[in-house]
């Protein structure tokens, strides 16, 4: 079942965030999501919005989502993107595959 991955980002530190951004698409790649949204600027619709960028991502399955995350790779360059922002994510399922 397909999934997405919803994450709003507090960017404290661009230099330390910017090693993360420059190694993500090459890892990224290597796996079975769709990156659909990068964001700096949304339009606020309803209730209070403090992150300063939103990504949102699909993956076919929750398992390949998981894939990605835990890989190797992707931890070593999520410890750039740990000390350069503040991070809240969530995982939803998709209505209909």
């Amino acid at each position: 079942m397909t999934v997405y991955i919803l994450s709003r980002l507090t960017i404290t530190d661009r230099t330390e965030y910017d090693k993360y951004e420059s190694q993500f698409e090459e890892i990224f790649s290597k796996f079975d999501g769709k990156l659909l949204s990068v964001d700096e600027d949304p339009l606020v619709i309803a209730g209070e919005w403090e992150a300063t960028r939103s990504v949102l991502i699909e993956f076919p399955s929750k398992e390949s989502a998981f894939a990605w995350m835990q890989s190797d790779a992707y931890q070593a360059i999520s410890k750039h993107r740990n000390a350069g922002s503040r991070l809240s994510s969530i995982m939803v399922k998709a209505l209909e595959d």
